[in-house]
């Protein structure tokens, strides 16, 4: 008896730190293991049925932490969290401090395989414009994103 009570008692420690760890913010981990994950999806399936899948949202889009794929040109690819943001081109598009954020997340994915940028953007789990940090990676000449947003 005094045996089934400790191991209810580890098994509930034991999910209540799993529930923890769910509520806990994301972390800039979790953007890189997604665009991991994006990228590996890129290249197994090619870009057109990797874009169509990503842009459906499911293991790319989990609350304020989802892929976004932008082109040389400066054109969203993939956007599962504001699908209206699909085929647009956003080079010359300013976040509220005036960065052109698109513009160079397009000259550092030429420059370089892997890098992190700072920019301010919606969060579409709060709806308020917030500091993201975004981590990319080039493939095929087009930046695979995931980011954070920071308070």
């Amino acid at each position: 008896m005094r045996m089934n009570v400790m191991i209810a008692t580890a098994v509930g420690l034991l999910a209540g730190t799993a529930l923890a760890a769910a509520d806990a913010a994301p972390t800039r981990d979790d953007a890189v293991a997604m665009v991991k994950k994006a990228v590996a999806l890129i290249k197994a399936e090619g870009n057109d049925k990797a874009y169509a899948d990503m842009n459906k949202g499911g293991e790319f889009l989990h609350g304020e932490v989802y892929v976004v794929v932008v082109s040389p040109n400066g054109t969203t690819l993939v956007q599962p969290a504001n699908t209206k943001l699909i085929s647009k081109n956003l080079m010359d598009v300013p976040d509220v401090d005036g960065k052109f954020f698109v513009k160079e997340m397009v000259e550092k994915a030429s420059a370089q395989q892997s890098f992190w940028m700072t920019y301010k953007f919606a969060n579409p789990a709060t709806k308020k414009i917030q500091p993201k940090d975004m981590y990319c990676e080039s493939v095929d000449k087009n930046a695979v994103c995931a980011g954070i947003y920071r308070p």
